[in-house]
């Protein structure tokens, strides 16, 4: 227990010198949170005051997808889906450029494929 505990202080302890760095940019933030089943994407105003989109394996239209497949919620294929999914939704509220805050987690695996397929659908960061 204490193992993991100190795995999360780490993690938020690198999510606070990225936050920090976005902060000053005064871009709107796509943050992302992952869980060992499922992962969450949303797009946050610059003043911190407003969710502008927000997406993840939850939704029921996102579980209607992911239906039937191993892993549902917490694999790379899912996470490419969110990441799709909150591009689209960005460009309809007129979001075209954004500042990618991973909150600690590392870049690769679902978090690399999030922002992978959000840069497909025209997010730029």
């Amino acid at each position: 227990k204490e193992i993991t505990m100190k795995k999360k202080l780490a993690r938020i302890r690198r999510s606070k010198s990225t936050r920090a760095r976005i902060e000053h940019s005064m871009l709107p933030r796509l943050m992302v949170h992952r869980t060992n089943l499922h992962i969450y994407a949303s797009v946050i105003s610059p003043d911190k005051s407003k969710i502008l989109v927000s997406v993840s394996t939850l939704e029921s239209h996102m579980r209607d997808q992911l239906t039937g497949k191993p892993g549902r919620g917490g694999n790379t294929k899912a996470a490419s889906l969110v990441g799709e999914m909150v591009g689209k939704k960005a460009q309809e509220k007129g979001i075209k450029k954004v500042a990618f805050d991973r909150s600690g987690f590392m870049f690769h695996g679902r978090v690399k494929a999030l922002a992978d397929a959000a840069r497909q659908t025209g997010l730029e960061f």
